[in-house]
């Protein structure tokens, strides 16, 4: 596998690697994105039925959505660097006797040898850990085949998504890892719809996921003001 890649921070890598065997611990540090998984799949799933397509997870971490995506009838396969977070993915899926092809590589570097490969392409809360979240989008475009889907998610970039994602989730209620969030790499959705458009992507569609942290729920709306979803289609 290879694990070449400049558009990377170690420093992101390492922070997840150093809690991947919780990954798949519902109560642990990743039990925001175990909650939010099944609207992220719901998402997907009605914008693009899953079953039979070929599907790749840029950025899969250790596997939750994939799983998911799999067991909704889908070829999966996940790319990730973080090498003890793949290790985990590959052996919940042996675990859980899903198949699921598991690769350490980043999406620019697989992009270069699988080209139109995937009827369609999720890259979930990862664009606000790169440096050039617009090389992970040209690599996403390439992916995936002339006509095909593309599902990301992220954070938007204002004092609400400030106070909620940083403040509230990092240092009030403690639900995630100190760290794991720098605000300056959020991103607005006017940006990441101009670079799709400069990557020659169409926006079919846009929603906010909420997330009640007291509750422990989700749910999609219409307010993008703090974590959001986009569909996109590739034109050519």
């Amino acid at each position: 596998m290879n694990a070449t890649a400049s558009n990377h921070d170690p420093a992101e890598i390492a922070r997840f690697d150093d809690i991947a065997q919780r990954w798949w611990d519902p109560k642990g540090e990743f039990r925001p994105l175990h909650v939010l998984n099944p609207v992220r799949l719901e998402y997907i799933d009605e914008g693009a039925s899953l079953r039979g397509k070929r599907v790749l997870d840029v950025g899969c971490g250790g596997g939750i959505l994939s799983e998911a995506m799999a067991r909704r009838g889908a070829q999966v396969t996940g790319i990730d660097l973080a090498p003890q977070t793949i290790e985990v993915a590959e052996l919940h899926a042996l675990e859980s006797q899903v198949t699921i092809r598991y690769l350490r590589e980043s999406a620019e570097t697989h992009a270069a040898h699988s080209p139109g490969a995937y009827d369609i392409v999720t890259c979930m809360e990862m664009l606000e850990h790169v440096p050039e979240p617009q090389s992970v989008l040209r690599a996403l475009h390439d992916l995936v085949k002339p006509g095909g889907h593309i599902f990301v998610s992220t954070l938007n970039r204002n004092l609400k998504a400030y106070l909620l994602a940083v403040v509230g989730a990092e240092y009030v209620l403690n639900m995630l890892p100190r760290g794991t969030h720098s605000y300056e790499r959020f991103i607005k959705p006017s940006e990441m719809s101009r670079w799709a458009r400069a990557t020659e992507l169409s926006v079919v569609d846009i929603a906010g996921l909420a997330y009640d942290a007291l509750q422990h729920s989700a749910r999609r709306t219409g307010d993008v003001s703090v974590n959001y979803m986009m569909h996109l289609r590739r034109d050519s």
